[in-house]
């Protein structure tokens, strides 16, 4: 205890020093939303409602959020409180900065999910009596958790969720379970499948494979990261398609190395074969872990590696980031540039593992030359450690919560006290100086219904001078994020027209096409952007069906 108080003291002087990378910061800045939202953020999820679903764990003890009228979780097996009258899970609603307390009976700690094409978010698996469990959220006025008792066939601690074509979800991996299955249940497709990709791809006592990294390749195919490696799999006839070769440096970036991964916007839609490109960035070397639990932190790994994964030989590309960081999140924007927030530059991700926070986000920009794609941003004051999270809301803004490194809620003689404010990261694009530059989306209305293939007419006003030839249509899902992970998250730019200004509206108007089959956008709700000069509008929600 001594160790520890004399950590978060030198922490403290550290923070009151120094000012770290300020001085190449130049772009972005933060907002203070909620002073506690009583719960940790581990778990987000924006729904098509514009409320974010956030969630931590059942047997962390009493939070700091009561449940409204005196309600109270009765649970025998919960290992640090059998009755809780506070709640572990908040719908935060985005529009007016505010948060209810939900309800939630069992344990869904270090759990997984995915949106439903009809909006509902699927909630699978967590500890102890959560770890077979399916939860149901739906976007609707004052809607809470509904439980699912025995909907998954294993235990799925530290799984990964994928949203599929045909609207199924594929629920990957986890603690001991090299295997996946498929939610719902249909079909006589109850049963596991087995994946001995994931027992090759465990590192003894350590694993290094958890939440693997898990895209939908345009192929139909999912491409799957465990460890240092992947493959491409054909999940339809349980074989697989393509082995990629090892990440070069052989370093783990999976949990508890803890790097992050997204799919690079997919561009030209309308292709006969569409490019497809993954990038993970960070982690920790090589017996990180094992060093962690000995008091001893290794620098955390400044590396990202980008591969074609739709190339007859693909190869991994090595870049390096301005700053070496482990438990970062790795977030898609409006715009095509991927924002990498949060995390340590030492240790790994567990219990008190992490050492020295990366307050200054950074931009990675993919079409940019190798070795400019990098630009560091504004720093935050809030360490954003082990269970930290981010995701893109519609209004282009970055919403940041979490950080508890601790086995409970512990807030006071601790390095890194329990986190929980809420705040918004806005990128560079919503500088008050591009304000001239911003679309405003006319039509079509939010919540529109379109199909795969269909023609869209959009219409936007720009209150500056447009540049016709810098004019964009994007589509994001948003994602279910934890752990340094962002599950679903997919951007792509749609194919478009000539721009073209309609005097009697005030307005310009585009036409672009969405995509043509559910293997390049699975039915389901995205936000629809228009980008002008790199500034997106608002989005928009619409839904793929």
């Amino acid at each position: 205890m001594t160790r520890i108080v004399l950590s978060f003291f030198l922490w403290q002087l550290i923070l009151l020093s120094s000012k770290p990378y300020l001085s190449a910061a130049i772009g972005g800045r933060w907002r203070l939303l909620q002073k506690s939202i009583g719960i940790t953020a581990m778990h987000m999820q924006l729904l098509n409602n514009d409320r974010v679903i956030i969630f931590d764990r059942t047997d962390f003890g009493r939070s700091n959020l009561s449940l409204p009228n005196g309600r109270c979780r009765y649970d025998p097996t919960d290992e640090a409180l059998k009755i809780d009258c506070t709640a572990h899970s908040v719908e935060y609603n985005v529009a007016n900065n505010s948060f209810r307390a939900l309800f939630v009976q069992t344990d869904v700690w270090c759990s997984s999910g995915a949106v439903h094409p009809d909006g509902s978010l699927i909630q699978t698996g967590g500890f102890n009596d959560g770890e077979r469990k399916v939860r149901v959220f739906k976007p609707c006025t004052d809607c809470d958790w509904q439980e699912i008792d025995n909907g998954l066939a294993a235990r799925r601690w530290y799984a990964t969720d994928h949203i599929l074509p045909d609207g199924r979800q594929i629920i990957i991996g986890g603690r001991g379970q090299f295997n996946y299955e498929f939610y719902p249940k249909s079909g006589g497709s109850e049963q596991l499948y087995s994946l001995p990709f994931l027992v090759q791809t465990n590192d003894e006592y350590i694993e290094n494979n958890l939440y693997p990294f898990v895209f939908l390749n345009v192929d139909g195919n999912l491409f799957i990261f465990a460890n240092n490696r992947a493959i491409l799999f054909d999940y339809e006839n349980n074989k697989i398609a393509k082995t990629y070769p090892e990440i070069p440096g052989g370093d783990p970036r999976s949990y508890p190395s803890t790097g992050s991964a997204v799919l690079l916007p997919l561009r030209n839609l309308q292709a006969q074969f569409v490019v497809a490109e993954v990038l993970v960035c960070g982690g920790a070397p090589k017996g990180s872990y094992t060093q962690a639990t000995y008091d001893y932190f290794v620098g955390a790994l400044n590396t990202c590696a980008r591969i074609k994964i739709t190339d007859p030989k693909p190869q991994w590309v090595m870049e390096t980031m301005p700053t070496p960081r482990v438990m970062g999140d790795m977030t898609l924007l409006p715009d095509g540039n991927v924002l990498i927030i949060n995390g340590a530059s030492a240790g790994t991700a567990g219990w008190e593992y992490g050492r020295n926070p990366v307050l200054n986000p950074v931009l990675y920009r993919p079409d940019k030359a190798r070795g400019s794609r990098f630009k560091l941003l504004k720093a935050t004051t809030i360490p954003r450690m082990y269970h930290s999270t981010a995701i893109l809301l519609r209004d282009g803004r970055v919403l940041v919560g979490g950080s508890n490194p601790h086995v409970g809620y512990e807030f006071t003689n601790v390095l890194f006290p329990t986190e929980l404010r809420l705040e918004a990261f806005y990128p560079p694009y919503l500088g008050a100086q591009y304000s001239n530059l911003r679309p405003a989306i006319v039509s079509p209305l939010s919540q529109t219904k379109l199909t795969h293939g269909q023609k869209l007419i959009v219409r936007f006003s720009v209150t500056g001078i447009l540049a016709p030839n810098l004019v964009s249509v994007t589509l994001v899902a948003p994602s279910f994020t934890t752990h340094s992970f962002s599950m679903n998250q997919r951007l792509l730019v749609l194919d478009a027209g000539k721009v073209t200004y309609l005097r009697n509206y005030h307005a310009y108007q585009v036409q672009v096409t969405t995509p043509s089959s559910g293997n390049l956008a699975p039915s389901g709700y995205y936000m629809l952007f228009v980008v002008h000069r790199g500034v997106p509008s608002n989005g928009i929600w619409v839904q793929i069906q």
